[in-house]
This record gives structure tokens, sequence and C-alpha cells, in this order.
């Protein structure tokens, strides 16, 4: 992993314009039982901070959170964030939506959800403005009422063109047209990089990976463990947290 990590920050330092796409949880900040708390710690902030003011380079945080979450965590920062998987995008600190209306399908979901969290103990519904998601990370039975739960919404999926993401201890329902792949290929048109550096941890951020996997000035990493279109693979948060550092001095 060191030899990886010394020619990411190799390649960067040879570039001349660079962009950093980073996902917040499980990526920045490790997971936790009340989304709320996984704040970032100063350590993090100031190295982002850094990142944000070296010459010729975008940081953009790039989260399946709701725009107003994120923007409590990191809105201080003079950072870029895409939220809501795309769905919602700061830009030069001005929020903007990137999605349709989604009140007609979430009518549809929600008493699906609802059905599931009755029989589900400790699971929770989180509705975001353009995504409905069912968290079960401290529910025991969690993993097998998920499966039912995507099985329940095969037909209203295709009816309005939705697609559910299966994510860490999380069913993520959206329109198919969000994604973080999409996000992604949208900034790119607008904008030619020579360095790309793509981090994140979850299948949400698959999307991602799969989209830059023939950019050649792509570099993109997966944390933890399990498939992935990902070139590197980094163990945890605090690997990336290192990397994160040394490419801010």
């Amino acid at each position: 992993m060191n030899s990886i990590k010394a020619e990411l920050i190799k390649k960067y330092k040879k570039a001349t314009n660079k962009l950093i796409l980073l996902d917040y949880d499980g990526t920045l900040v490790d997971y936790s039982s009340i989304p709320d708390n996984a704040k970032p710690p100063k350590n993090l902030l100031k190295i982002l901070n850094k990142l944000v003011n070296k010459p010729e380079t975008k940081v953009i945080i790039i989260s399946g959170r709701g725009y107003q979450d994120i923007d409590k965590f990191l809105g201080h920062l003079p950072i870029d964030i895409i939220a809501e998987h795309g769905a919602m995008v700061k830009n030069n600190g001005e929020w903007k939506k990137q999605a349709n209306n989604s009140e007609i399908w979430k009518k549809k979901v929600l008493p699906i959800l609802n059905q599931v969290t009755l029989v589900c103990p400790n699971s929770i519904i989180e509705e975001k403005l353009f995504s409905l998601s069912w968290h079960y990370r401290n529910a025991e039975t969690g993993y097998n009422h998920s499966r039912k739960l995507i099985g329940l919404l095969d037909n209203i999926i295709h009816t309005y063109k939705l697609k559910v993401l299966d994510g860490n201890q999380v069913v993520e329902i959206m329109s198919e047209e969000i994604g973080k792949g999409k996000a992604v290929k949208n900034l790119l048109e607008h904008n030619r990089y020579d360095y790309i550096l793509s981090i994140g941890d979850d299948k949400t951020d698959e999307e991602m990976f799969e989209f830059l996997m023939d950019n050649p000035n792509a570099n993109t990493i997966k944390v933890g463990n399990g498939e992935t279109y990902a070139k590197y693979k980094f163990d945890n948060v605090d690997k990336i947290v290192e990397l994160l550092k040394q490419l801010s001095l």
C-alpha cells in the first residue's frame, strides 16, 4: 500500500490540473449508528482546508447525504459539494437542484418502507429532497428484511423509472436520472483534468468508479473489502486521511 500511496502522490505533484472526489461516510469518517454523530474531526478539516487551497487543485465532496446534513459538517469550508448522489450541487457557495421533483413516487414508496419498518425494530426511514433511505445499521434482522424490501419495491421501480441502491446497511431509492457516475460525467464534460483521484467505500460509489475506468488520468480507490471497479483498495478511513494529509503538504 505504501508503494501505491507514493505513486499517487508522485502523479499528483506532476499534474497541472487536479480533481479530487471524496465520498464522506465510510471514506473521510467512520460510519456512526447515529448519522448526526459522524462529525468531521478537526485534523480532517485542517487537511481538507489545505487541499482546497492548493494551487491547480479542485476538491469536491460527493456524498449520498442530504444537502443540509453535509453542509452542516463541511459548509464552512470553501469547498464544492455534490449531495444526494448528484441531485444537489453546491458550487461557489450556492446550492442548485440537478433533478426533477420526487413527490409523486415518494407517496407510493413510503407506505412500503413504513410497512417494513414496523416489523424490523431499530430500522429507520430517512427522507431526503430527492430520495428515500431505509437504514438498518442498528437492526438485528435488518439484512433479511432488506432483501424483502427490495423485492416489494420491484413493480414501483419499473413504473416510476426508479433505481434501488443496495448500500452499506441501507437501501436507497431514487430516480434513475440521479447517480454519482452521472454527476462526475457532467463535471468532466465542462472541465479537463490530468489527474483525478476518486475515493469511496460503498456500492453507491461504484457508479463513479465504473465511469472513470477508461479514463487514463483517473485513480480510483475503494475503502474496505469487496468487489469493486476501483483500481486500488485501502483498508480504512485512517489510511485515506493519511494519503490526503500527504497530498496537502
